[in-house]
């Protein structure tokens, strides 16, 4: 695929618009994870010291479009980008009424895109008055790049230039190398509650890797249809089925799909709950399963260490809760410590990385949830035909 990068255009004296994924988990008014901002801070500080005229927008959550709502403003990221930055970014809420007045190497974020009209449906009214508002747009939002919507994509194809930014560049580099050329031994760990949300992938997976390893809620599906009663726990029974016939042509590919040894069994999920490990095949009528166990622990770190590519998507336990966050952790600090080539994504993925501090053993962390998968599922994403275009 052919497209411009910032290397490729001229950003002095140029208001640059830059479509960032600046949607951070907020909890009680405060940002619970920067992991987001943090990896656009490069991008900003780039086309800011080039001399640009920098102007940021993002969405936040999932507000009723056309209507402000206080607790998705962007007036926390504001704050932080203030900070990492060490300069004042206004937010700019009257954008597309007032065009702001920017100096070169000024930055100004806008406020939530999707309280504008029409944006989901990339309407393309709007598209126009974002692209009217720069002479450079900059698509540097992979965890967006799966969403064709105004400020993603139509965008693209009525700014005077258009390019992908270094985040964007180095997502799809990573991505496609895995799944183009990778190194193998492969390990792919794909970890959540439910095998439906991630269907394709897991069938997909099956077929590129040599070794599958499903976590959470997924293991215990496939757990089901291997024959172990899993008690309490949480699973799909209409994927059972599916989940054999995984198995079987797993088998029959000469593949291995990993499922745990022991796992960490409680009553209930809360976190001061009384926990026991347990082998599979003394699970109890009561009992859910809310992590792995220390020998199923061991078997996934020796698969891991073996490995020359690593793809990390979903926890292997509810991971927020103490109490049932070892196995995650220990997972995680396998690939922290592997020589192999590690990629990982995810919104559950990323607060796990930023919990135990394993970003630095990372090759390529991803922004991305569903544009992750999207991409590792079909090789493409839709920005891809907006930024072919441009060149």
């Amino acid at each position: 695929m052919k497209y411009k990068t910032l290397e490729d255009i001229d950003l002095h004296g140029k208001r640059i618009l830059i479509r960032l994924d600046l949607n951070v988990p907020i909890k009680e008014g405060k940002v619970m994870s920067t992991a987001r901002i943090d990896m656009s801070l490069p991008t900003i500080r780039k086309v800011s010291q080039a001399g640009g005229k920098v102007m940021l927008m993002s969405h936040l959550g999932r507000p009723t479009e056309g209507q402000f709502t206080k607790r998705y403003s962007l007036n926390l990221v504001a704050d932080i980008l203030s900070d990492c930055l060490g300069q004042n970014i206004p937010l700019i809420d009257d954008y597309l009424l007032n065009e702001p007045p920017l100096e070169n190497g000024d930055v100004v974020l806008f406020e939530n895109i999707r309280f504008n009209e029409g944006e989901l449906e990339n309407k393309e009214s709007l598209s126009r008055q974002y692209a009217s508002l720069c002479d450079v747009f900059v698509m540097d939002a992979f965890g967006a790049a799966h969403r064709t919507q105004s400020s993603t994509y139509g965008v693209g194809f009525f700014a005077k230039e258009v390019c992908a930014g270094p985040l964007l560049v180095a997502e799809i580099q990573a991505l496609s190398r895995i799944l183009k050329h990778p190194l193998r031994p492969m390990v792919s760990i794909v970890g959540g509650s439910k095998v439906s949300t991630k269907l394709v992938l897991l069938d997909n997976m099956m077929k590129r890797v040599d070794t599958l390893i499903p976590g959470g809620g997924i293991a215990n599906t496939f757990l089901v249809a291997s024959g172990i009663d899993v008690g309490n726990s949480v699973y799909e029974a209409s994927l059972v089925e599916f989940s054999a016939k995984l198995i079987q042509s797993a088998r029959e590919l000469g593949k291995n799909i990993l499922l745990p040894e022991d796992v960490v069994v409680a009553d209930r999920l809360a976190a001061d709950v009384s926990v026991a490990v347990k082998p599979v095949s003394d699970i109890g009528m009561g009992d859910m399963i809310l992590d792995i166990g220390p020998k199923t622990c061991e078997k996934y770190r020796k698969v891991i260490q073996a490995s020359q590519t690593i793809i990390w998507n979903g926890p292997l336990g509810v991971f927020e809760f103490e109490v049932f966050s070892q196995g995650t952790r220990e997972i995680g600090q396998a690939i922290f410590d592997s020589n192999g080539y590690s990629v990982a994504g995810g919104g559950e993925t990323l607060a796990a990385i930023e919990q135990n501090d394993l970003a630095d053993g990372i090759s390529c962390i991803s922004t991305g949830g569903g544009a992750f998968l999207e991409f590792l599922e079909s090789g493409t994403l839709p920005i891809f035909t907006m930024l072919e275009q441009s060149v």
